[in-house]
């Protein structure tokens, strides 16, 4: 199973020159001792994995389907929108990305079925956990143990995952966006362990289905991920810049704020979040232009017209709506109509302005015909999935 030492030492080195902040000998001891003990037995469980499951060496990855698009750009309602089509689509669920080994994830199951066998008392108190530590917080993005969730999340076994820099504002430190642009053997390396990982679920959910994804990160990983798999498909969500942008580095900000982090000690790490942010709408169009198995979806759209953006997805990537699946699209057509979000942000609050974004993507605003924000009293929006 693939490690990768040199962002794990970077992050050591970083939290190692941290002086006054008092989280530093518990995030030591999470990087010395936890960190080695827990990515050995990942390891170990990834290589029993072919002894165990003689299947995953003929598994393959065909014809992926990868949804991407700036965060809070509705990724996530086409993910799971998509991923309700069941008989199609394998992903993973949240509880699954802590456990990229088939090994594990098996005896998971099996556990599971015997809970349930006593009255599914370790359910019932996940359960509890669940919506104690998620509840809070499923106006903003509604998370949960079972439900899908962005995939990219399963390296974090091989320490390739921005936990860290939520934890502690380091993204001027450690780059997991710009995959296109970092060498060939960084590549190769990163994508061969996500395919490693894909395989396990797929054949975990019977090794028929095509792998669905959802992750945001992926926008800077768009041509590796075509080196990676070349019959890949890709839908990419687009939204009002001056409305996923603000809302983003609100999630963020309120992250680091949470574990007490003060605006000085994280104004570097939102000042490149920005400029990612920029990349993350414009670097997809750049290398998926003229892409044949590629669709750009409007998230106006998708939340007036589920059903019909669906079809229309579906009938661009070569993918057949099923009856049942088509049942579930009208029932949930009504419903995405009129949810609201009670997440507000204010556009004043950052580095970031208006004109900011909107000379930065003026093409796209004249594209898409998005308002331009004028009037101060526009300036504050709620904001969706």
């Amino acid at each position: 199973m693939y490690f990768d030492i040199a962002y794990y030492f970077r992050v050591l080195r970083h939290v190692w020159s941290l002086k006054q902040w008092p989280g530093k000998r518990g995030m030591l001891f999470r990087l010395l001792l936890v960190v080695p003990l827990v990515s050995a037995f990942h390891a170990l469980c990834f290589l029993l994995d072919y002894v165990f499951f003689p299947r995953l060496w003929r598994q393959t990855v065909e014809r992926p389907v990868f949804i991407i698009g700036h965060a809070r750009s509705g990724t996530t309602l086409a993910h799971r929108l998509l991923a309700a089509d069941g008989n199609q689509f394998s992903y993973f669920l949240y509880w699954e990305l802590f456990f990229p080994s088939l090994l594990q994830k098996k005896l998971i199951r099996a556990l599971g079925r015997l809970d349930a066998l006593l009255g599914s008392p370790c359910l019932t108190r996940l359960q509890r956990w669940d919506d104690k530590t998620f509840g809070p917080t499923r106006h903003i993005h509604h998370m949960s143990l079972w439900n899908a969730e962005e995939d990219q999340f399963v390296m974090r076994a091989a320490f390739v995952t921005q936990q860290w820099a939520l934890d502690v504002p380091m993204m001027d430190k450690i780059d997991l966006f710009h995959l296109d642009q970092m060498s060939d053997k960084k590549r190769r390396r990163w994508l061969h362990h996500y395919r490693e990982c894909v395989k396990r679920q797929l054949l975990l959910n019977g090794g028929e289905r095509t792998h669905l994804s959802k992750n945001p990160l992926m926008c800077g990983w768009v041509a590796a991920l075509q080196e990676t798999f070349p019959d890949a498909r890709f839908v990419v969500m687009l939204r009002n810049p001056n409305e996923c942008i603000p809302s983003t580095l609100r999630l963020l900000e309120l992250s680091w704020k949470g574990r007490g982090w003060q605006p000085e000690q994280y104004r570097e790490s939102l000042r490149v979040m920005t400029e990612i942010s920029f990349e993350s709408i414009r670097h997809p169009r750049e290398v998926l232009a003229g892409h044949d198995q590629a669709v750009f979806v409007d998230y106006r759209k998708l939340v007036a017209e589920p059903r019909d953006t669906v079809h229309e997805v579906y009938a661009a990537l070569g993918l057949t709506v099923s009856p049942s699946f088509d049942a579930y699209l009208r029932a949930q057509q009504d419903r995405e109509r009129n949810h609201q979000s009670r997440f507000t942000y204010n556009i004043d609050d950052y580095a970031v302005s208006v004109d900011d974004i909107e000379g930065e993507l003026s093409e796209l605003f004249d594209e898409y015909q998005w308002p331009r924000l004028s009037r101060r009293s526009d300036l504050v929006k709620s904001v969706g999935p």
